[in-house]
């Protein structure tokens, strides 16, 4: 006789959840936000047949974006298997781009998880929903684009009336009052310091070095950089001017800002707020930024080095990457960033000459001379320990220490040096003997 065991099923009840987005974080959407945790809380608790999975809730994110946080947690329990269904107040507030809504849609339908649309009445896995859902997000989407136009029409007309569009002047010294941008007289002092130090000759990374060794804090916490001075020492907010829509949003389904290189039209207004720098001088600013460009590129072009190790070596001490530098007119070297840039105070790494690292490369890869598409292919990056270790590690999870040693200083010394030294040497004595 045949015995057929039949599986029992202890949990038949239907995990159910909830997802709640507003599009803005002000008190009114809150109190959106909440209305629908409490309601739909209340739905799932009620239903004897149902189980409760958590309600995922992402506030001030608006449906075009892509990193919705709790959406992402929601899915990934649902690919788990700890979520049946799927409870959303309307199609708007679950997605307005018609590719990535289907997209989502079709991978819940793939696991069996069911969506369930309360103002539309519609539930994915039912006959029929998919065509539906399609429209209706091809009309969400049209509204979005719709939205996004009436902005884009917004802020041009801010734009053309010299108005700057937005939250605030994200800059030093100044800041948006109803509208208008005024002198901010606690940065203000600090502008004038850049552009003094500028023109009393320092260089942008002198100047970042001089701020940081004051403990001068930027508008971020972070430390002072010479590209963060070059856009402030360019900016000619400083001298009462405002350039307008030097960038522009590409999409309204990414809104990712974009540089406008001359796609967009820019809008310059003079004389349009209070200055904190003299036209003046902030015109000689840029009169003297010329001239070192010139200078600059009249020069012997700068070597780059070993194109395989060009991005390659961290620094262990900062996480900065190295940059190549030729010292002495002849040795050719690795050196941190950061180092270079700040100084040992900010970083304790030690510069590493190339032909060392091309000797440890071979070393750890067992070649006896180096191979740019074998190091390619077989090294993730090289990081520098202090005081004188490489970690190489490998593109497939290996790693390998090894250690390194300068030669000697006298070996390291060019005939050129050499013959320096003993003329040094010579005049120092010849000038005792005079005494």
């Amino acid at each position: 006789m045949e015995i057929i065991r039949r599986k029992l099923e202890f949990n038949t009840l239907k995990k159910v959840a909830a997802y709640v987005r507003v599009s803005s974080d002000k008190l009114t959407m809150r109190e959106s936000s909440l209305n629908q945790v409490t309601y739909f809380s209340k739905l799932i608790q009620n239903n004897n047949d149902w189980l409760f999975a958590g309600i995922f809730i992402d506030e001030g994110i608006s449906g075009t974006k892509g990193d919705r946080v709790e959406f992402s947690k929601m899915l990934n329990l649902a690919h788990e298997g700890k979520i049946d269904l799927i409870l959303v107040k309307s199609l708007s507030r679950f997605a307005r781009n018609t590719v990535d809504c289907l997209r989502v849609i079709r991978e819940m339908k793939a696991i069996d998880v069911d969506i369930f649309f309360e103002e539309q009445n519609i539930h994915t896995l039912s006959s029929g929903g998919e065509l539906l859902i399609s429209i209706l997000s091809a009309t969400a989407q049209e509204e979005a684009k719709a939205n996004s136009e009436r902005t884009l029409w917004r802020v041009k007309k801010n734009f053309t009336e010299g108005k700057p569009y937005g939250g605030g002047v994200n800059c030093l010294g100044y800041r948006l009052v109803k509208g208008k941008i005024v002198i901010n007289k606690e940065e203000a002092p600090l502008v004038k310091r850049i552009f003094s130090l500028y023109l009393s000759g320092y260089g942008v990374n002198k100047i970042a070095k001089i701020l940081n060794d004051d403990h001068v804090p930027t508008k971020t916490g972070s430390l002072w950089k010479s590209s963060t001075l070059e856009k402030i020492l360019r900016n000619p907010i400083y001298k009462g001017d405002l350039l307008l829509q030097k960038t522009f949003v590409d999409s309204y389904l990414n809104k990712k800002d974009i540089i406008n290189k001359g796609e967009k039209p820019r809008y310059y207004v003079e004389d349009n707020h209070e200055a904190i720098i003299p036209r003046e001088d902030f015109d000689r600013v840029s009169l003297v930024a010329i001239e070192r460009m010139k200078l600059n590129t009249s020069k012997s072009p700068r070597p780059k080095g070993n194109p395989a190790l060009v991005h390659m070596i961290k620094c262990g001490c900062c996480d900065s990457y190295y940059r190549y530098k030729v010292i002495n007119g002849k040795n050719q070297i690795y050196i941190c960033n950061r180092f270079n840039s700040l100084g040992k105070n900010y970083c304790t790494s030690k510069q590493i000459r190339e032909s060392i690292i091309i000797e440890k490369a071979n070393e750890v890869l067992n070649l006896t001379q180096f191979d740019e598409s074998v190091f390619l292919k077989e090294i993730k990056e090289i990081v520098s320990v202090y005081p004188n270790i490489l970690v190489f590690r490998f593109n497939d999870g290996r790693e390998k220490t090894v250690n390194w040693e300068n030669p000697s200083r006298r070996e390291s010394w060019t005939p050129e040096m050499k013959q320096k030294m003993k003329e040094r040497k010579r005049n120092v004595k010849s000038h005792r003997n005079s005494k």
